[in-house]
């Protein structure tokens, strides 16, 4: 039987400001991706979301992003290596003190945003996100874009890697993401989406908007939890991976 992780981005509400419904979503989730304060997220929000996944076996992940809480870490910021490579260290420091202090352990790390789609293409920029995470925790779970320059860097350095696609985005001929500035860039028709998540983890291959199958490799869906529907797409995806025949399960249980 086909098996696949499903991760969602979550803590992203700070001070006065709620975004998402990250305990309902929990329910319907095996890895979520906690924002550290930087793109989003406070301490307050940090400390309860890391305690919410933990009471629902959720496996913990660091969810590293540019500093940029008005541009919610979407916008493209020139940064060096080095620079990559000190965020990255210093958001992981941030959740892990929270992770330890609950009793629980980091599971994973998945770069936010304009970090995670600048890294996938960007090799000095892996490497430096990848050597932050090595070097933090080797037996950490290294998340990237399938087939993308974030991959290779984690298997390069020797971490375990996990393939990530995306339910309700796009795809180049490239294997890229299609840039949220264009307008097909999301799939809002939940029957679509899944009908493309399925097709990806039965057959390893997606459509791109040119037209063409490109092949990829899928250990983790990732589903946005701060939409409209976000909610209602958990439970029908869940639903829809069970009745065909997919597993949903921890990352952390079966990756190599």
């Amino acid at each position: 039987m086909a098996k696949v992780d499903i991760n969602c981005d979550m803590g992203e509400s700070f001070g006065a400001y709620t975004l998402g419904r990250d305990a309902e979503i929990l329910e319907y989730v095996t890895s979520a991706n906690i924002a550290c304060g930087f793109h989003a997220g406070d301490p307050a929000t940090m400390r309860k979301t890391v305690k919410l996944a933990l009471e629902k076996n959720v496996g913990i992940g660091v969810h590293p992003g540019l500093q940029d809480l008005v541009g919610f870490g979407r916008r493209e910021i020139n940064l060096s290596a080095q620079e990559a490579y000190d965020l990255v260290v210093y958001q992981i420091g941030a959740l892990s003190g929270f992770v330890k202090s609950e009793g629980g352990q980091i599971q994973h790390v998945k770069p936010h945003g304009a970090l995670f789609n600048m890294a996938a293409k960007n090799a000095k920029l892996a490497e430096a996100i990848a050597e932050a995470v090595y070097k933090v925790d080797p037996q950490m779970i290294f998340f990237g874009l399938a087939g993308s320059e974030l991959v290779k860097a984690g298997e390069k350095i020797g971490l375990r890697t996990a393939s990530e696609v995306f339910s309700d985005r796009t795809y180049q001929q490239d294997g890229s993401l299609t840039s949220r500035l264009h307008a097909n860039a999301l799939i809002k028709d939940h029957g679509e989406a899944v009908k493309q998540v399925i097709r990806m983890v039965k057959e390893g291959k997606v459509p791109s908007v040119q037209g063409t199958d490109v092949s990829i490799k899928v250990d983790t869906v990732c589903i946005h939890g701060d939409g409209e529907s976000a909610l209602d797409f958990a439970k029908h995806i869940t639903a829809a991976l069970n009745e065909a025949g997919i597993s949903i399960a921890k990352i952390s249980s079966f990756i190599e």
